[in-house]
């Protein structure tokens, strides 16, 4: 059988020889017009980031949707970068340190021509006030409490100074626990509240230490009762107690707790 042909050599004309050189020179030109654009944007001051240390507004920081985060803690992340290119700040880690302030559940960092920044972040919603235990020592003695706001996801939050918000005040919680233990606790007090239903207003506590055998504590007669109410019923058992409250209180002396968990009795402690 005849043997196949090779494939012509390429023939290496001036006119082809011409075109390859005129196209390393334009790779190289590309390559290093890149560079300069790079090196102008990285140096040239007028897309320097300017800001004076200490300062609480920038015009060349502009923060969108904080109301109760810490602008004092946003400056910070970014006060390395004052008097750098705009174009010189790693964005994705600036962000990344925004997630860190605890009102911020979500955040963007975006550059906008010549010389600024816009930081947007989404802030976290409170559900209610936590009561956390403050613990005086390693061997979990509790001396005390102090207040926090928590949000639905579990997580704890600073209160603002000079802001009131009218939400129900939830035990239980510790900053020992994980997000995930506390958004189990949050749920199931949010479970019982809607469960109550109108008499939700009465109650100003919700002890959800343990999410199965819940206890709240209700503001009756101008006086603080604490009631066991166990993991359901809870409106059923709620408006019983209330319904046989007056002739409870002849019977019962000075108790302030009660427990309702057994459907066909109530129980004074």
């Amino acid at each position: 059988m005849p043997k196949p042909l090779e494939p012509p050599k390429p023939v290496w004309t001036p006119r082809r020889t011409l075109r390859l050189l005129g196209g390393l020179v334009i790779l190289a030109g590309a390559a290093l017009g890149a560079k300069e654009v790079n090196s102008f944007l990285n140096h040239d001051p007028r897309f320097d980031l300017v800001c004076a240390p200490g300062q609480t507004t920038c015009a060349s920081l502009e923060i969108r949707g904080a109301v109760y985060s810490s602008r004092v803690r946003i400056y910070s992340i970014f006060a390395q970068d004052f008097g750098n290119s705009v174009f010189n700040i790693p964005l994705d880690e600036r962000r990344r340190h925004l997630l860190a302030i605890d009102w911020v559940s979500a955040a963007s960092v975006s550059r906008v021509w010549p010389n600024r920044l816009v930081v947007t972040v989404t802030e976290r919603k409170p559900v209610a006030f936590a009561k956390l235990p403050v613990e005086e020592s390693s061997a979990g003695f509790t001396n005390g409490f102090r207040m926090a706001l928590i949000d639905a996801d579990g997580v704890l939050l600073s209160i603002p100074p000079r802001v009131r918000f009218r939400l129900p005040v939830l035990s239980g919680v510790s900053e020992r626990q994980s997000d995930a233990d506390r958004k189990a606790r949050v749920e199931a007090m949010h479970h019982l509240l809607d469960d109550l239903g109108p008499q939700s207003t009465q109650i100003s506590e919700v002890n959800a230490a343990n999410p199965v055998d819940m206890r709240i504590v209700a503001s009756l007669d101008n006086q603080a009762v604490e009631l066991w109410i166990g993991d359901q019923h809870f409106r059923t058992r709620y408006l019983n107690f209330l319904s046989y409250y007056s002739e409870i209180r002849k019977h019962s002396g000075d108790a302030s707790v009660f427990d309702l968990r057994l459907d066909d009795r109530i129980l004074a402690k």
